[in-house]
């Protein structure tokens, strides 16, 4: 039977979370229960939770199959801040330093152990002596030779469902589609795999395509209104990352390049500053990123056309994975087709992979809601624009384009779903080509119903039809054009259909101007970001790793001052809450003093305590009817005392224990945190008492 009270505990015990992502409880009761499991999420929707919190939880060692030494380190110190007892072994490794972790492994220190499939036989031996609790696979699209990032080296894991037959695996990737996924669990022989797909709906990330027309000033322009925010700059060749970083160089942006035939050691040294926000841009090739778990990436710049949409929402991934507001902007060429076109027909699948640059292609040049296009290609359809894309933002002119829809849909049923588009498209036009008579398709009904719309024309119109998620293209099957369930509403339901003029493409689209905005560097955020960065260099962390931009934006807003308070935010757990709590409420009440004049933006939720205070009703049944703890309301109470509101404390507490409390933070020595006090009256004094009494001090202190 599995507990759901011991895993939320452990959530936000270890992890900080109040409560899961979608799919990851199911997830991981899913490998509780020992059955295998491909999890589809999106980056930064929670993949690591799903095996990391089982890891802490079942008996013995978790496996993790990871396919970066960078992806490595940064999971294990995240895993150390929390408490959680984690190492990898890798060929970057002295073999003194793999065989003492190996040592921890067999003397059941570690949790959890992270591994290249390169580096699987340095573990043989260990296999043999210890439980396997759990394997997890992550980047697992990288095993499928019909994915857009294929490995070899992940090709020999399939052994391991034979090596531990009982074991459940968790394959886990962020993007993969039909014909990848199913790929996944044959090449894994994953045992009737339980299969969940989370929305791959990022809300926070706004997308944008630009025309490549000076793209270089573009991106100066961008970035010099962000000189505190980090970024990703794609670029298709590694010539390109050198000389755009240079660029930026001289624009006075702190920028390095990145691409796998830099020397390692600079290659390590510039992931690290970029990862330590010593290095504000990274101009690099696709070489870099995977896995890395950078939280506070604010925006991704594809300085060309990616070459494919698994691709382009993975990189875009990693802008936002705090879930904080994040830019995404793609830049356009037509060079940019030609360059991926040679490199497509040179590669392995060529067929599959130039079909998939072509829907990249088609998805650049859309006139319709980019979120409903990237989550119908995921098998993901939603009816409603986003509101957060360019096309949302400055939508075209559409028309009723009901019946062109139909004759569209209906020629796709007439040839059975088994033809790619520009059959579709000489079908529909009457074409009296070989092929159309080899397949003897000038007999069927519908055959020559569009004659009187353009090739071009009819060709655009089935790709908006594909990007609104009536019907998709099965890359695996020769890039057949197939129904979805919203064409059927369409031609038996009376749905109506809204398309756009079809405009030839031109070079005369508008360049958006960036608006000028100046950098707050005196707000709570930044003093938290300050000293987040402090500790982290103390620590030799990343300073994501202390805590994410979310979590610092939600200190800005609630403004903790206990440790009860600070507990409450999400992303804040007891590990990091002892280890670094004091630091960040002293900095959070010397600002409130500071800025005492200054009304709140949280100041709202002490109103509402205060009216219903003063309606009589107890903390107690204040905290019941606004779902809040005790604690937080007598915080709320403490903190309208302070700013001048007449309410007596003393109802809640003796002037006894606040003389007592206030002799302690002598001998304590005024300390910032709650923790002190509470440790100094051997736990006999509650929290909120103890926040009670200071505040009476200090406003006594203040007369």
């Amino acid at each position: 039977m599995i507990n759901t009270t011991l895993l939320h505990d452990t959530l936000k015990d270890n992890f900080g979370f109040e409560k899961f992502r979608p799919n990851q409880e199911k997830i991981i009761n899913s490998i509780l229960s020992g059955k295998d499991t491909l999890a589809i999420m999106p980056t930064g929707g929670g993949k690591s939770v799903c095996f990391q919190l089982p890891a802490i939880v079942l008996p013995g060692i978790t496996i993790v199959i990871s396919p970066l030494i960078a992806l490595m380190k940064d999971q294990v110190d995240s895993l150390k801040a929390n408490g959680i007892v984690a190492c990898y072994i890798n060929s970057s490794q002295s073999e003194t330093e793999q065989q003492a972790h190996i040592e921890n492994i067999l003397n059941n220190k570690t949790k959890l152990v992270y591994v290249a499939p390169e580096s699987l036989s340095y573990l043989e031996n260990t296999f043999n002596q210890i439980a396997v609790s759990l394997i997890a696979i992550d980047e697992a699209h990288c095993i499928s030779s019909w994915g857009h990032d294929f490995r070899p080296a992940y090709t020999n894991l399939g052994y391991l469902k034979k090596r531990f037959p009982s074991t459940p695996i968790l394959a886990l990737t962020a993007t993969a589609d039909k014909a990848t996924r199913e790929d996944i669990s044959k090449q894994l022989n994953l045992i009737n795999p339980v299969l969940y797909i989370s929305s791959f709906d990022r809300k926070n990330l706004s997308l944008e395509v630009r025309p490549a027309l000076d793209r270089v000033k573009q991106i100066i322009d961008f970035i010099s209104n962000k000189p505190l925010e980090s970024g990703i700059i794609y670029c298709l060749s590694r010539k390109t990352t050198e000389e755009l970083a240079e660029k930026l160089q001289k624009s006075g942006i702190n920028a390095k390049a990145y691409h796998a035939g830099l020397d390692a050691n600079l290659r390590a040294q510039t992931q690290d500053e970029f990862i330590n926000d010593d290095c504000q841009v990274i101009c690099a090739t696709i070489a870099f990123g995977m896995g890395i778990d950078k939280s506070n990436v604010r925006w991704v710049i594809h300085y060309n056309l990616p070459k494919n949409i698994e691709g382009y929402y993975q990189e875009i991934g990693r802008a936002g994975r705090d879930g904080l507001p994040s830019e995404t902007i793609m830049f356009e060429s037509y060079g940019d087709v030609i360059q991926l076109q040679k490199f497509a027909s040179q590669g392995l699948n060529a067929e599959v992979q130039l079909a998939k640059l072509e829907r990249m292609r088609q998805y650049a040049d859309a006139l319709s809601c980019r979120r409903k296009i990237l989550l119908s290609y995921f098998g993901e359809i939603v009816t409603q624009n986003c509101g957060n894309c360019d096309i949302c933002k400055n939508p075209p002119a559409f028309f009723d384009g009901t019946i062109l829809a139909q004759k569209a849909l209906s020629a796709i049923i007439r040839l059975k779903e088994s033809e790619p588009l520009p059959v579709i498209v000489d079908f529909l036009r009457g074409s009296k080509n070989a092929y159309i008579f080899e397949k003897e398709y000038q007999n069927l009904k519908t055959y020559a119903v569009g004659a009187d719309v353009s090739w071009y024309d009819w060709n655009q119109y089935l790709i908006q039809l594909i990007n609104q998620g009536y019907c998709e293209i099965a890359f695996h099957q020769q890039n057949k054009i197939k129904l979805t369930p919203l064409a059927h509403e369409v031609l038996f339901n009376g749905e109506k259909v809204q398309l756009t003029t079809v405009q030839k493409a031109t070079a005369e689209k508008v360049t958006i101007k960036e608006s000028k905005v100046k950098p707050k560097n005196d707000s709570l955020f930044e003093m938290l970001r300050k000293i987040r960065y402090d500790l982290s260099k103390e620590e030799s962390v990343p300073a994501y790793v202390i805590f994410s931009d979310a979590v610092l934006k939600e200190m800005e807003i609630n403004r903790p001052m206990s440790d009860d308070e600070l507990l409450a935010i999400d992303g804040v757990g007891k590990v990091k809450l002892e280890k670094y709590g004091h630091i960040f409420i002293k900095a959070i009440i010397d600002f409130h003093k500071s800025k005492a004049a200054k009304p709140k933006k949280g100041a709202t939720t002490y109103k509402e305590t205060l009216a219903l205070f003063e309606s009589g009703l107890s903390p107690e049944a204040i905290a019941e009817k606004r779902n809040l703890g005790v604690s937080t309301i007598m915080s709320h109470l403490a903190k309208l005392y302070q700013e001048g509101v007449a309410i007596d404390l003393f109802q809640f507490i003796t002037k006894e224990e606040v003389t007592k409390i206030a002799e302690a933070k002598i001998i304590l020595e005024s300390p910032a945190a709650l923790k002190p006090y509470f440790e100094h009256f051997e736990e006999q004094v509650p929290y909120e008492k103890i926040r009670l009494a200071l505040a009476i001090i200090e406003k006594e202190s203040s007369k």
